[in-house]
């Protein structure tokens, strides 16, 4: 799914309920397929602006891939390929109004993308300092440039990689 208009608004409440339900429908459908289901992205940190869409990592044992595939291809899910980003398998969706918008992931347990994943959420919950410049970043981000994308995640690529530096991802 790609992002037509770039809208960021201030954090929500909603959003923990939201990626609950979520959450509640996969595990339901991956049953202990599933090792964890995680909550990353801007949506799961307290306080920070974002794209209203919650991103989900599913974590499975590699071995389980096609058994999970085909349990969320039962309630609507098409594995999309990994997008260009080895470590995840994107799924994408339709039909699926009663819940939030999401993108969702099936990551191994020992990938990078779900580490790098979980260190900078983990890294922005513990630092509201870090919370507050970001929320402007992407706020500014989304004015700059509300209809491409790109130049979007461009602008924000320095702040996010010095982050990554600091938690000693790159």
């Amino acid at each position: 799914m790609r992002t037509k208009k770039v809208v960021v608004v201030p954090y929500d409440e909603k959003w923990k309920d939201d990626f609950i339900k979520i959450r509640s429908e996969l595990q339901a459908a991956l049953g202990d397929l599933a090792l964890r289901i995680e909550h990353v992205g801007s949506t799961s940190v307290e306080g920070l602006s974002a794209k209203p869409i919650i991103d989900i990592d599913v974590v499975i044992d590699e071995a389980d891939f096609d058994a999970a595939a085909a349990a969320l291809a039962r309630i609507g899910y098409e594995h999309q390929g990994d997008l260009g980003i080895a470590g995840r398998e994107a799924f994408r969706y339709e039909g699926k109004e009663h819940l939030r918008e999401h993108h969702l992931y099936v990551c191994p347990e020992d990938s990078p993308e779900l580490k790098r994943h979980l260190a900078f959420r983990d890294y922005l919950r513990a630092h509201g300092d870090a919370v507050k410049e970001y929320s402007r970043i992407k706020e500014e981000g989304a004015r700059l440039y509300p209809y491409d994308i790109d130049r979007y995640i461009k602008h924000k690529s320095p702040w996010i990689e010095r982050i990554y530096r600091e938690i000693g991802l790159l």
